[in-house]
């Protein structure tokens, strides 16, 4: 294993030894604002920060303090994690290790992959972010491996193969610490894929148990399958966002994506557990509960996105809710304790479905998901990209809302006649067509939702592009994400009226996060334009935006 930058260990002194991470530690994940442990810097996937030195009333302040090259093409999507004064960041070429006083390079560990490897990954070459636990950094591989570094000196543990990319297989997603076990979910579905959730041993890369989202024959939900084909075995279900987890229930949450191919014809049915979330025990893989948010998916409104955790005040008791902002349109509150639906409430233009079925959770078709299932080219809201794609929402428990960037737009989608399965080649057999748009028609909108009513507290309608950023929010009021054009923004979190913009030079794709560091507040991001709407807008961007990622780090400049 190569490694870069070893003379820039002698810096390592400037920052604090690195120590073990406890499982207490991920569990109080956000009490210490000086680190960030977990994906969604928190278990709960809030992606909140307490922290109010940057305000609504100085952010005009916010300078940047540092920035680094992290001399990839490819594009950024990462959150970084932090830990006593060192940044970890993934890119799809490497993992490197900062200072995050300096922005000096600590150690940086390529990942080495087939250059013919992308062919197999649908939508971007990217990767999501690292764990860290008990002086360890996880993270996966484009080609699906997941391995463990030293959190020290970037020095590979251990490395262990998930699957074999040349069948469709690979990796993007962050991995996720629960309860002692390193868990990671798999893409593919665009390629036939049979989707899975694996736990491995943090400390020695040993696979201890796989969950495939697809049940075979004699199991549970695989009656949902036609049971004249080996449809299930070629069904989707990916599960490549990072899944949220309670320690009190001890269950962690996993969305799963769309089944394959996209056209149904060959596969009637439910088709158990696509398009759904799955509430799991860390330590077995045992499924507690299943929601299945779009029965027999044939939009590809997969379930990956993120669920958000939080207790809300619902008919005059506090309950523990998992929220998700669904590709299909409407915005889900579930009770996690047991998955009862107890709101879904369209939040953008939807005409496949009328509304959710309260009693059965069902969602109620219209003639719209007739006209599709019937092989006809037909004007589907929202589009195969969703109501909100990847792109992480946020939910800040002092105001009670959820802030997002979502999208508003439809195609002409038909589906077309499937072919024989070819492993490693794409499972789609859909024609998914452009409308055209009436002048002054948003793209799509930053907003605050009420997650109840998917009420609009308010609503910023985007002319130009689509916003690919994640969601930052804080106790100081204050919304922070990023625009494909290379502004890193910040907003009024009561109005969504934008207070201050940094053009960090590429398009931004990821997550911003904060942190302090010796008393200062810090907001870092990841700019690097790609991802999947790199690919649906490059004619437009590629004259604007150059790609190149980089991290750029800001706080307050003093008085």
């Amino acid at each position: 294993m190569k490694r870069i930058g070893t003379a820039a260990m002698l810096s390592f002194g400037l920052t604090a030894a690195v120590s073990a991470q406890t499982l207490d530690d991920l569990k109080n994940d956000g009490k210490n604002t000086d680190n960030i442990l977990t994906y969604g810097m928190g278990y709960g996937q809030n992606r909140y920060s307490t922290l109010t030195q940057i305000d609504k009333t100085n952010i005009k302040r916010l300078v940047p303090v540092w920035s680094l090259s992290l001399d990839n093409q490819w594009g950024e999507q990462a959150q970084p994690i932090v830990y006593n004064g060192v940044m970890y960041m993934t890119t799809a070429k490497a993992t490197v290790a900062i200072d995050v006083g300096t922005g000096k390079q600590i150690w940086k560990t390529p990942v080495d992959w087939l250059p013919e490897t992308p062919r197999v990954v649908c939508c971007g070459v990217s990767n999501k972010g690292a764990a860290i636990y008990n002086g360890k950094i996880y993270r996966t591989t484009l080609d699906a491996y997941v391995l463990a570094l030293d959190a020290k000196t970037g020095a590979q543990i251990w490395k262990s193969k998930a699957a074999e990319w040349k069948d469709g297989y690979s990796m993007t997603v962050a991995p996720l610490i629960a309860n002692g076990v390193l868990l990671t979910g798999i893409s593919g579905a665009e390629f036939g894929i049979r989707g899975f959730i694996d736990g491995w041993d943090p400390e020695t890369g040993k696979q201890l148990w796989r969950h495939y989202t697809i049940p075979a024959r004699g199991e549970k939900g695989n009656e949902t399958w036609p049971q004249d084909n080996n449809a299930w075995e070629t069904g989707g279900g990916s599960a490549w966002i990072t899944g949220s987890y309670d320690p009190e229930l001890d269950l962690m949450y996993w969305g799963t994506g769309n089944p394959a191919p996209w056209a149904t014809q060959t596969r009637a049915g439910d088709n158990l557990y696509t398009s759904s979330v799955l509430a799991m025990r860390p330590k077995t893989g045992e499924v507690v509960w299943y929601y299945q948010f779009t029965p027999n998916d044939a939009y590809d409104y997969d379930a990956c996105w993120e669920l958000i955790l939080a207790e809300l005040r619902v008919q005059g008791g506090n309950r523990k809710v998992l929220m998700q902002l669904n590709r299909n349109g409407f915005l889900y509150v579930l009770d996690r304790t047991n998955g009862q639906l107890i709101s879904a409430k369209a939040y953008g233009k939807v005409n496949w479905a009328s509304q959710v079925d309260p009693k059965t959770g069902r969602p109620v078709e219209t003639d719209i998901a007739k006209s599709i299932r019937d092989m006809k080219s037909t004007e589907m809201w929202p589009s195969t990209r969703g109501a909100k794609n990847w792109q992480h929402a946020a939910f800040n428990p002092q105001t009670g809302l959820i802030y997002a960037n979502t999208m508003h737009e439809g195609r002409m989608y038909k589906h077309l006649e499937t072919k024989p399965f070819v492993v490693g080649q794409r499972y789609q057999y859909i024609e998914n067509l452009p409308l055209p748009r009436a002048a002054g028609e948003p793209v799509g909108h930053i907003e605050a939702i009420d997650p109840l009513t998917a009420e609009k507290k308010w609503r910023v309608p985007l002319a130009d592009f689509q916003i690919w950023s994640a969601m930052l929010t804080t106790g100081g009021g204050v919304l922070f994400t990023g625009k494909e054009t290379g502004e890193f923004i910040a907003l009024d979190a009561d109005t969504g009226k934008q207070l201050w913009q940094f053009q960090t030079g590429s398009g931004i794709n990821a997550m911003p996060v904060t942190f302090t560091q010796k008393g200062r507040q810090y907001v870092t991001v990841l700019s690097g334009i790609g991802g999947l709407y790199w690919n649906i807008a490059r004619e437009q961007l590629k004259d604007k935006v150059p790609p190149g990622g980089s991290v750029w780090t800001f706080a307050l400049m003093p008085n």
